[in-house]
């Protein structure tokens, strides 16, 4: 569909939405008014409570339907677009093989205080996500695994260590922007440890990270939500592998 855009409810551009969320106020008909009041303000109107209901002394979650009048132009959305082939983990392999005559090394963990090992482990881990085999599957890979609250000390280090051609972050904890606090504290430390031209890639993922940032946090590669083992495996290899053959 080209042009401007309406949300879809019951009918077609009929501009129908549903917003969630919390207000620290115990639940009443007081609570539910000041609901609709937010959404109101938001653009929503008429908005109704459809739902509401006490988290925890002195909070209460709402779930507001209503009206709104804006309108979306998708032709003027960027986005980051895979600008690279999907590798089977055979062609990965080859691939590798062929270019490095070595394996390729990569190291990952989650920086600072995150403890969520879920998303690197889906990544690294052989048994994956969503259906495709994690980087431990790939022979051609070195996969190190730091697991959770690695310092980014350490997380230097240990690159250089192993010798890293690239490194992967996992950051869930969003908390007041930690994890784009801790991506930049993680790029700068690699750039003021290695020569530009030494430097490992640097790939960081996560469920509230924007695409568009990569340049502004100082890495190469960001991923969010939805990303699976192999987007990952053949971006590094097209990143490492793939363009390296092309400058040569």
């Amino acid at each position: 569909m080209s042009g401007p855009i309406r949300p879809y409810g019951d009918t077609t551009g009929d501009g129908m939405v549903q917003l969630s969320f919390t207000l620290p106020i115990e639940h009443s008909k007081v609570a539910e008014g000041a609901a609709v009041q937010l959404a109101n303000k938001m653009g929503m109107d008429p908005a109704l409570v459809v739902h509401a209901k006490p988290m925890g002394e002195g909070f209460t979650f709402f779930v507001v339907y209503g009206r709104v009048n804006h309108l979306v132009d998708p032709s003027t959305v960027e986005v980051v677009e895979r600008d690279y082939p999907l590798l089977t983990p055979k062609e990965a392999n080859s691939a590798i093989k062929s270019a490095l005559r070595r394996r390729l090394v990569v190291v990952g963990g989650c920086i600072g205080t995150d403890a969520h090992t879920v998303g690197i482990d889906a990544i690294l881990n052989i048994k994956g996500f969503a259906g495709e085999k994690g980087l431990e599957y790939y022979r051609e890979l070195k996969v190190v695994n730091l697991g959770a609250q690695v310092s980014v000390p350490q997380l230097v280090e240990r690159a250089r260590e192993e010798k890293a051609d690239a490194v992967l972050v996992s950051q869930v904890v969003t908390q007041r922007d930690a994890h784009l606090l801790n991506t930049r504290e993680m790029s700068a430390a690699f750039r003021e440890s290695y020569p530009e031209d030494k430097r490992p890639l640097l790939v960081v993922g996560g469920p509230r990270f924007d695409e568009t940032m990569a340049g502004e946090l100082g890495v190469d590669r960001v991923f969010t939500r939805g990303t699976t083992p192999g987007e990952v495996a053949s971006y590094i290899v097209h990143r490492l592998v793939t363009d390296k053959r092309k400058a040569a």
